[in-house]
């Protein structure tokens, strides 16, 4: 039973044998204590006795169908599945799933990463649409399951990523419709495939036998934003979308028979359908395009014409977000996290140096890929991922990633979601949203997944927060300290390491954290994606929701809750940092429009109303 695992108590015990990690002092408690608030120096003590930096008052668990905020708060909808980005698409009918000639100048379904921008006075946004409702989109009579090419290129076109203008109004934000700006990119959009993998035989397919243009990015999860103003968003779930109309599935060779397996590509997909009637999804047909999918691409929102890029150079694997920071030397870092069950934390640095007004489109084509080793003394290290570490080829150490980082002896993860860097120190967060296989059973490569010190609890179901701080206040150095910044839990429920670490309580409790970004003064905001039935272990914890965290207190407050259902998911701010725009996906019930209509994913829009700043 869970009240008798005590395998965080032994981690507990061999990082505290390490005197003086971080000058800290040790005020240690029972197994319930997390490292981020167990290990506390005398400056954080003090920090703790101050009063709170958030400003507002916590809001109570929720479990109805619609969202709130702080008192001195509200809330409006910018884009919604369906609005419009181009007048031509006006009353697109979602109950009915639209027309197909209108399915991509609408802003797509199930929104995730975003990240604003400017550009000669207009406000940009881009915006992820992870997937689609099938049930919705198609006719009622299928029950989701294509029936045709033109079923499967409106699914197409419903996904991938928006980009548009917004502005503000007295009626708050919203689309500026028909801006010069505004585009859809799609699951057919054509990308330059560019790094050492591009031009690879394993990339290469009947469609595009140089293996350097692909057409669409697709499952698009997390994001980021580089220092040059480009938008990143992330491949996630790619597997889901191939199928092979040969049964059993055949491959090329043993290499891809194995890299079929790690990846999650088989025969039947996930009831999509598109290997029915789009040939390159047959696996039969097009082995190689699976391998065209699972990595990070880089957008021009400024320039409508302008192709995306896929960075072989990043590496492949099922990304969650890109978080960028620049090393003191100028050189670009990329942290990466692959969203599956006991897989790993990712870092690219780049050969050249970022200056500001240099040449910037090639910093990402080129530098180093490491993964994580975290060591249960609180220390870790990023281990190349190197011909000669891995004993692979280099252009398959990015096309197989997962399996280099197999080969090194990386830290296998509990499901590494967003990664964020404090703009105020030097360290970076990653959330482990949970891992109910963690001690249980091994990844999909086979790797084992022991309690270990940044995953300390067998069939981790709440999820937590790891933390590094990089030697040398350095982002590109090969070693760091570690430690927790929070473990969720349900204290009400549990009174051990599941009870969740000592900055969580009846008030502020949580499970699987997921999205997570920093605003300007240092405040880190989590979101979460995890189960709202309010009962059993999740008995309190009402719907998903966003919280504010004090990386130097440990405090935790949490700010909004969204309706029943829904994930919590993608965070940015206006450009003059009054409002905060939050993703809503896949509510429940009728949210945001009521009167029985179809629940809309929406993107809205948070202010205080005195109008002040907002992070």
């Amino acid at each position: 039973p869970r009240d008798k695992i005590n395998q965080f108590d032994l981690v507990v015990e061999r990082a505290i044998s390490r005197r003086g990690f971080l000058g800290s002092v040790l005020v240690f408690g029972s197994g319930a204590a997390a490292m981020g608030t167990g290990l506390v120096s005398s400056t954080s003590i003090a920090a703790q006795q101050a009063a709170s930096r958030f400003e507002f008052a916590p809001v109570a668990p929720a479990t109805d169908g619609t969202v709130h905020v702080p008192e001195g708060y509200h809330w409006k909808v910018l884009a919604g599945w369906g609005d419009a980005l181009f007048s031509s698409a006006d009353g697109y009918d979602i109950a009915n799933g639209g027309l197909l000639e209108n399915s991509e100048k609408i802003f797509g379904e199930n929104t995730d990463g975003m990240e604003t921008f400017i550009f000669q006075s207009h406000q940009l946004i881009a915006i992820n649409h992870e997937y689609a409702n099938r049930e919705t989109n198609l006719p009622a009579e299928q029950k989701g399951v294509p029936a045709n090419a033109d079923d499967v290129l409106k699914l197409q076109n419903l996904q991938g990523v928006s980009v548009f203008e917004i502005a503000e109004s007295g009626d708050g934000w919203s689309i500026v419709k028909d801006s010069m700006f505004n585009r859809r990119i799609t699951h057919n959009t054509p990308m330059r495939m560019v790094g050492p993998a591009a031009g690879h035989e394993l990339l290469k397919t009947p469609a595009d036998p140089n293996g350097t243009m692909a057409l669409g990015t697709i499952n698009n999860c997390g994001s980021g934003k580089t220092p040059w103003g480009t938008y990143l968003t992330c491949e996630e779930n790619f597997n889901g979308y191939f199928g092979s109309t040969v049964k059993p599935q055949a491959v090329p060779s043993a290499l891809v028979a194995k890299g079929y397996d790690r990846y999650g590509i088989d025969a039947d997909g996930w009831e999509y359908e598109y290997h029915k009637w789009d040939a390159r999804f047959d696996t039969s047909k097009s082995p190689n395009e699976p391998h065209r999918f699972g990595w990070v691409v880089e957008i021009d929102p400024t320039d409508p014409e302008s192709t995306p890029v896929k960075h072989t150079a990043l590496g492949r694997f099922k990304h969650e977000n890109a978080e960028v920071v620049l090393a003191p030397d100028g050189r670009v870092v990329v942290y990466m996290g692959d969203d599956e069950r006991g897989e790993y934390l990712y870092k690219f640095v780049s050969s050249g140096r970022y200056r500001p007004g240099g040449a910037t489109s090639e910093l990402l084509h080129d530098g180093t890929l490491y993964a994580a080793r975290f060591n249960d003394d609180q220390t870790g290290e990023w281990l190349a991922l190197t011909p000669q570490t891995t004993s692979m080829d280099a252009e398959e150490i990015l096309i197989f990633t997962r399996m280099a980082a197999s080969a090194v002896g990386a830290t296998t993860m509990d499901r590494p979601e967003w990664i964020a860097t404090n703009p105020n120190a030097i360290e970076a967060y990653c959330c482990l949203t949970n891992n109910k296989n963690r001690g249980v059973k091994p990844n999909a490569g086979g790797d084992e997944t022991p309690v270990n010190g940044p995953n300390p609890r067998q069939t981790n179901h709440y999820g937590q927060i790891v933390r590094w701080r990089p030697h040398h206040a350095d982002h590109a150095a090969t070693t760091f300290d570690w430690d927790l910044y929070v473990m969720a839990g349900n204290p009400d429920v549990y009174h051990n390491a599941y009870g969740g670490s000592k900055n969580i309580n009846s008030g502020n409790m949580f499970n699987s954290p997921d999205g997570m970004a920093f605003d300007m003064q240092g405040i880190v905001w989590i979101q979460t994606d995890g189960k709202d039935t309010n009962k059993g272990d999740y008995a309190g914890m009402g719907n998903n929701q966003m919280l504010a965290g004090d990386p130097v207190t440990g405090e935790i407050a949490r700010f909004l809750t969204g309706p029943k259902g829904c994930e919590v998911t993608g965070l940015c701010w206006s450009v003059d940092r009054r409002t905060m725009f939050v993703g809503i996906q896949h509510p429940g019930g009728d949210w945001p429009d009521g009167n029985g209509k179809l629940p809309r994913s929406s993107v809205i829009a948070i202010k205080r109303d005195d109008n002040g700043l907002i992070g």
